[in-house]
This record gives structure tokens, C-alpha cells and sequence, in this order.
């Protein structure tokens, strides 16, 4: 547990700042929405390039045919799972990235997510990254989202919003974004969660290319500078 001192360092920093004024304009907003991990995972593959209303369509024809499981989809071919997926775009490439996935599960961990859940995270992330279209954020919303792992998911809206408020500089890596909000926010599953949601909300809503500053409600961040888009 931290101590108090730690407990004064997080709560002065402009990261938990941000959570606060956005979790109390936003409220819970139960992110990832998904049936299950599997679910979870063939979402955060096909959520590449491609806004979440497509891969909402393409989840639904595989669920309607009922193949939302290892098992199920391995043994699909790959011509029948493209056209499946073919409402998220880029529909060839990510069945390759999902049967790379598989393959992965299998050769691995015969097909159980539980034991690959059980890996240690740090050596399950690496393992994860070496997967065939799997770059650092899906790696990390598989295992926050799908594993409940206590790893925060850095995305190009986290960037914009915390570079337009001087958080990180708009070159900083995915590592370095990452790291810091881990080093600040308790490691929690579901306050990454909530955290990740809300960032995502912001960016939609508020912090567009074109930010609506006037109404976000970080235009409430003590001596809040918002840069150039």
C-alpha cells in the first residue's frame, strides 16, 4: 500500500487532474464491450484502422455464426473469415493477423486463453508482440481488457490530449506515455480502464484535430494551456 506522501505526490499530478475532471464529466463507462476475452481479442485485432461501429458488424456475423471461440475459429478457413471481417476493412490483412493470433494460442497454449492468461504479464507481452500484427497497443488492450491486467493501453488520442496540455511532448514514445501513467496511477485494472475510456471520449467529443476547447471539461486543469492542434 502507499504511503501517504505517495498517495499527496499522485494526487498533485496533472495525470490524476485529468481523471478526475474526466471520470466526474463522463462518469463509469465500462469499456471494452465484449461477450468474453476471446471477444475482446478479435476486437482489439480488427479495431486496427478502422472506426469501432465497423468492427461492431464484423464481430456480429462471426457471433451470428457462432465462432466467437478458439476453437471455432481456427478451424474456419481463411477465405470464409475474411468475408466474415469484411465490414473492418482491410479485411485480408487482419484474417492473416487473426490466424497468426491463433496459431500463437495454440502452438503455446493449446488454445486456452486461461493459461496464456497465466503467464507472467511482462514475459506474456513479449511473447504477444512477436505475433504477426500485433503492435504494442493491441498487446496491451488484449491484456488489460481481455486479461485484466493491470497495463495501461497508450493510443494516439492519450497523445494528443496529453501533448496539447503539456503532459508529454507530442514525439514522446508509446513507452515513455506509458510508463509515466504507470508510475503515477496506482496500478489498478479497472481505474486503466476507466482511464483509457475516458482519454477516448475526450478525443471524440472534445479534443478533435479541431479542439472544442470552450466545453471539455480539462478546460478546468489549473493554469490549463491547450497548444496548437
Amino acid at each position: 500500500m502507499p504511503g501517504s506522501g505517495e498517495r499527496a505526490e499522485r494526487e498533485a499530478s496533472p495525470l490524476f487532474h485529468i481523471y478526475e475532471l474526466l471520470d466526474g464529466h463522463f462518469g463509469d463507462l465500462d469499456w471494452w464491450p465484449a461477450k468474453s476475452p476471446f471477444e475482446v481479442i478479435i476486437g482489439a485485432i480488427l479495431t486496427q484502422n478502422t472506426a469501432w461501429g465497423n468492427v461492431e458488424k464484423a464481430i456480429g456475423n462471426l457471433r451470428d455464426r457462432q465462432l466467437i471461440s478458439p476453437e471455432a475459429l481456427v478451424r474456419l478457413p481463411e477465405q470464409e473469415l475474411a468475408e466474415l471481417i469484411r465490414p473492418s476493412g482491410y479485411y485480408r490483412l487482419k484474417t492473416k493477423r487473426l490466424k497468426s493470433f491463433l496459431n500463437f494460442l495454440f502452438d503455446l497454449y493449446q488454445g486456452d486463453l486461461a493459461a496464456m492468461f497465466a503467464r507472467e504479464t511482462g514475459e506474456l507481452r513479449r511473447e504477444l508482440l512477436q505475433v504477426n500484427g500485433v503492435g504494442e497497443e493491441t498487446a496491451d488492450s488484449i491484456l488489460l481488457y481481455a486479461g485484466f491486467q493491470p497495463v495501461f493501453v497508450v493510443d494516439a488520442y492519450t497523445r494528443r490530449i496529453f501533448s496539447r496540455h503539456g503532459i508529454v511532448a507530442a514525439s514522446a514514445s508509446y513507452g515513455d506515455i506509458q510508463s509515466l501513467v504507470m508510475e503515477i496511477m496506482a496500478p489498478d485494472v479497472k481505474m486503466y480502464n476507466q482511464f483509457h475510456a475516458l482519454l477516448v471520449n475526450t478525443a471524440k467529443y472534445f479534443c478533435r484535430k479541431k479542439p472544442v476547447c470552450s466545453s471539455c471539461p480539462l478546460s478546468a486543469l489549473p493554469g490549463n494551456l491547450v497548444t496548437a492542434p
